[in-house]
Parts: C-alpha cells; structure tokens; sequence
C-alpha cells in the first residue's frame, strides 16, 4: 500500500477558457498554464506519481516541452495510469478538494469524477471531489487563482 499527496495552483487571467475536472467551466477568466492548466487533475496526477516516488508532473510533462502546449490534463492523466499498472500498482481511492471562491462548482462536480474515472479506467465511486471556498481569505478567496490538493492510496498488484 503506498499513499501520495498532491498540490497545484494556477493563477486566473482573462482569454482563457477554464477546465477543471475535465470539464469546461463557463466564467469570466479561466487558468493560466503550459497545458490547459487543469488544477484538479495535476493536483491528481502528483498525488499518483508522489505515492510511487516517480516525482511530478513537470518531471514527466515539462513545460519546456511543446508537446504539451494546451494539452489535454486527462490525457496526461492516461499516460500516468499507465506508469502506475506498469509499477504493479492499481488506485485503491483519490479524494481531492478544489479551493475556489467562485465560480460555484458543485453542479460540475459528477462529470469531473466521470472524466477522472474513464481517463484512470476505475469505478467512480473510487473518486472523491469537493469543492470550498476560504472565504474572501488568501489568494483563492480574492479571486487570483484557484488551487487543488488530493490524496490517493495504490495498492500492490504483484503477488509476494
């Protein structure tokens, strides 16, 4: 059993479109990122990686690479299901929380653990998203940017 932890922010800027959880958020500004800035899913992704000590996402998917310009975060989410059954490791659970003043995202929230369950191939029920507020405080509240953090725990496939 291994267990990881992950972190992410992205800052809010006008002419982009926001993408969390996969899924298209209609809002005044969106997140600004090499990719499509997903916050959610790369705090996912370093969750995953960090419970296998395979590093982060920037160590597999470097914003130097232009490869990765506005690509898709579930995509990026596949490519790290497969370093995990490729280590011997399957999800066992994910729980993660986006830190947004606004917009309101509870109405989005079953088709972002939709998209995490089909890009990660693993039951929805396996897939915990919650969203909050930190109440006008801190950089969240006042609107410049939205954050996310998740856990996870892996769990060994290989017969001992």
């Amino acid at each position: 059993m291994r267990v990881g932890i992950g972190y992410d922010v992205h800052k809010l800027v006008e002419d982009r479109t926001m993408i969390i959880g996969g899924v298209t958020i209609p809002h005044v500004k969106g997140l600004l990122g090499h990719s499509d800035a997903d916050v959610l899913i790369h705090a996912i992704m370093d969750s995953l990686l960090g419970a296998l000590a395979l590093g982060d996402i920037g160590y597999h998917f470097p914003d130097t690479d232009t490869n990765y310009k506005n690509i898709s975060s579930l995509y990026l989410l596949e490519k790290v299901s497969s370093l995990i059954a490729d280590n011997g490791y399957e999800i066992g659970n994910i729980d993660s929380t986006i830190i947004a003043q606004k917009p309101k995202l509870a109405p989005y929230i079953y088709d972002m653990r939709r998209n995490i369950s089909e890009a990660l191939n693993i039951n929805i029920d396996m897939i915990g998203v919650k969203a909050t507020t930190e109440e006008g405080l801190g950089f969240t509240g006042k609107e410049e940017g939205i954050a996310a953090q998740s856990i996870c725990l892996l769990n060994s496939i290989i017969s001992k």
